[in-house]
């Protein structure tokens, strides 16, 4: 049995295979078109639970979010505000500490600078006793040298 009379050559079909495929193309097309109805209701009741979750509770989950964001805003400037009164303080103790150990080091300066006065003086008032002690025996030395002959040293009751 032949469906086309003229020669196609590979491109002429067999009967059986034209017979299969439009049994097999009508269960296909049945099949689809009984599933494509409840599979578009799935799409359809999925899309109404989206906008009812997007729609109804979006509102809330909006206003949820805005105070949150508003209690964290504040929770913020509240750390940043007890920031700045501990840095504040920080500066002020800092302050009172420099001004502490710049006292303590004037004072053990003026201590040293007093002590080492007194014992200047000291120091000093020995040396000039001995230094006048020995002044007279120094000049006549001196002299000695200078004229060439030894002379005697004065001594203070001896003039």
């Amino acid at each position: 049995m032949q469906l086309i009379a003229m020669n196609l050559g590979p491109l002429k079909p067999d009967p059986q295979h034209v017979v299969a495929a439009a049994v097999l193309f009508g269960s296909v097309f049945f099949l689809v078109r009984r599933i494509l109805p409840r599979i578009d209701r799935v799409l359809e009741v999925r899309a109404g639970f989206f906008e009812e979750i997007t729609g109804g509770h979006a509102a809330e989950l909006r206003s949820d979010a805005e105070r949150i964001r508003e209690k964290r805003e504040e929770l913020l400037a509240e750390a940043r505000h007890d920031a700045a009164l501990v840095r504040q303080r920080a500066r002020e103790e800092g302050a009172a500490l420099i001004a502490a150990a710049r006292e303590d080091g004037v004072r053990e300066r003026d201590e040293l600078v007093a002590s080492g006065q007194t014992r200047i003086e000291t120091e000093r008032a020995s040396a000039e006793a001995e230094l006048r002690g020995q002044v007279s025996e120094l000049a006549s030395a001196l002299a000695s040298r200078i004229v060439g002959e030894p002379i005697p040293a004065r001594t203070a009751t001896g003039r």
